[in-house]
């Protein structure tokens, strides 16, 4: 299996918390998978852990390894210690033909922040890192450091639902890039978007809710627009024909 390719014209593509359409999800199979590609970013999941961050989309390991344990409640070697299931994963994937066969691969484990940090600068990828579910301010302010110590905050965007994390992330990095990422149900009201734009906030935007008139509104407020998740042609397509900033997807390239 490979990436579907297509015209992507000026818009910039990244890579769904790694080449998911290839590799298990959030693993550095993934984002190497990735960055041997034209993406322009790696988008990741990151969980805080008992001692440290990890990379992963659910606070259990329930649905990625045979072995289910909580995140918040276990160490970063524990967590590294449990197997991956081997196969691609992503929601949606059933319409590909893509099913989990219960078998793990011995290299695959969860990653942690740092070696997706390095992954991303060996290939020259940005960083598109979710926050995911609500932070303290020590864990965000432990992030922003982890990417000075790799000299790589010239190298990561910002993204979550949660809008006091994007807030906290502002307060510290005047300058960085961010979006806010926003679900199916959200009310694109001018008050939202003027509050967005305040805060510098560009928007990470459901593909069921993508139209062209919501990407020329979003546009004129001064703001970016990315797409998630899209893995078909056609609304690609139209995605880049109306002008969207940033596309992230499974398995296009």
């Amino acid at each position: 299996m490979d990436t579907i390719k297509f015209d992507k014209k000026s818009t910039l593509m990244v890579a769904h918390a790694g080449l998911s359409g290839m590799e298990m999800s959030n693993t550095c199979a993934g984002f190497v998978a990735a960055g041997n590609r034209t993406y322009w970013g790696i988008e990741c999941d990151l969980t805080v852990a008992k001692d440290g961050f990890v990379i992963i989309h659910n606070p259990t390991t329930a649905g990625v390894s045979p072995v289910d344990i909580s995140i918040p409640d276990s160490t970063v070697e524990e967590i590294q210690s449990i197997p991956l299931y081997d196969h691609p994963f992503f929601y949606g994937m059933e319409h590909f033909g893509i099913k989990n066969t219960g078998k793990t691969r011995a290299d695959l484990r969860i990653p942690t922040l740092e070696e997706y940090i390095r992954i991303c600068k060996r290939y020259d990828k940005k960083c598109i890192l979710e926050l995911k579910r609500p932070m303290s301010a020590e864990h965000i302010a432990g992030v922003i450091e982890t990417y000075r110590e790799y000299d790589y905050l010239d190298g990561v965007v910002f993204i979550s639902f949660n809008k006091d994390n994007l807030l906290e992330v502002r307060r510290l990095l005047p300058e960085v890039p961010i979006q806010l990422l926003t679900d199916e149900k959200q009310d694109f009201t001018d008050e939202f978007l003027d509050e967005a734009a305040s805060h510098g906030f560009d928007l990470d935007i459901h593909i069921f809710t993508t139209t062209k008139e919501l990407v020329d509104r979003i546009h004129k407020k001064g703001l970016k627009v990315n797409v998630w998740t899209c893995d078909w042609l056609d609304r690609a397509h139209n995605l880049v024909e109306w002008g969207v900033d940033y596309i992230t997807t499974n398995i296009l390239e």
